[in-house]
């Protein structure tokens, strides 16, 4: 799938990471440091859009639409929930 959507957005330096049955946070810190990683577009679950651009050298990645339009703001129980999955997955202390 990984090779397929980066033959898709024909962008070149760039490659795509993509997990079965683990959370993006917890591989980003270890992605952060490799030298050759410029940028991160996104560590995420929800679906993406790419913003392409094309020149006459080629395609370059502009930047990503990352989900869906905010449903609210967080209230204090969704904050606990939110802090909790984070201490869990050994993100948060």
């Amino acid at each position: 799938m990984a090779s397929e959507n980066a033959l898709n957005l024909g962008c070149g330096h760039s490659f795509i990471i993509i997990l079965r049955d683990s959370y993006p946070i917890n591989v980003l810190n270890q992605l952060k440091v490799v030298p050759e990683v410029c940028t991160i577009y996104a560590a995420t679950a929800n679906p993406l859009e790419v913003i392409v651009a094309e020149t006459e050298q080629g395609h370059g990645i502009l930047g990503v639409v990352d989900g869906f339009k905010p449903k609210g703001i967080e209230d204090e129980e969704g904050t606990r929930w939110r802090r909790d999955l984070l201490r869990k997955l050994g993100y948060k202390t």
